[in-house]
């Protein structure tokens, strides 16, 4: 593996029921590109991206972006043991896609064990807020945000509001929690992938060694 291309690369999936766009989402994230019009997903689509999560550590996002209808079900479950991170997306006009959160939720964390899959939660197509269309208020999403343990943001892929801020922020809370042995690389499994395995423990090492300093100096100061 090219270290100059990626040292980590994370496999991320996109969840939620079907029009709640998440394709749109990605479209505009990787290629900045709305389309009034898009097709449905058929199955398990694929995109790749590359963001430097801190300086000079560059990962690649690989994307499967999951077919929301029931009849796809079976295809896109296969792939959600080896995801790390999954971003969750319910239509702000749609009350039923937000109904359906904990579902996506629930049947994504039964069928990675032992493995952990991050999340963050988005509601899509905020600019239609100013029209009167909400049918589910940001306090609630946030609520049940909270209570699912993962962030909230509201994002729009036609105006582009918070879209490269909603896959950043799952990016590098999977990055931290690389860092932090919240996620651990595992024979077998694709969720995590890690061009220098050895240039991990040192990173690991060093930030537990910066924790302890800060707790000590806490501790000293009362």
């Amino acid at each position: 593996m090219d270290l100059t291309l990626w040292q980590y690369q994370f496999r991320i999936i996109m969840l939620g029921d079907s029009t709640v766009g998440k394709s749109s989402l990605l479209k505009r994230y990787t290629e900045n590109m709305f389309l009034e019009s898009i097709n449905q997903t058929v199955g398990v689509d694929f995109y790749v991206h590359f963001l430097e999560v801190e300086l000079g550590v560059r990962v690649k996002l690989q994307f499967w972006d999951t077919a929301g209808q029931e009849r796809f079900r079976s295809v896109t479950r296969s792939y959600y043991r080896n995801s790390v991170g999954g971003l969750l997306v319910f239509d702000i006009t749609n009350r039923a896609s937000f109904d359906r959160i904990k579902d996506w939720h629930t049947e994504v964390c039964e069928r990675v064990q032992p493995h952990k899959v991050l999340f963050v939660l988005v509601g899509q197509k905020s600019d239609r807020d100013a029209a009167g269309e909400r049918a589910v208020s940001r306090e609630e999403a946030e609520k049940l945000a909270g209570q699912l343990g993962m962030p909230y943001l509201e994002a729009s892929a036609k105006t582009g509001h918070n879209v490269k801020e909603s896959f950043e922020l799952l990016a590098r809370r999977v990055y931290q929690g690389l860092l932090s042995g919240e996620v651990e690389l595992q024979e077998g499994w694709d969720g995590v992938k890690c061009a220098a395995p050895q240039a991990l423990q040192l990173q690991r090492a060093s930030q537990a060694t910066v924790s302890k300093a800060s707790n000590s100096n806490k501790k000293c100061c009362g």
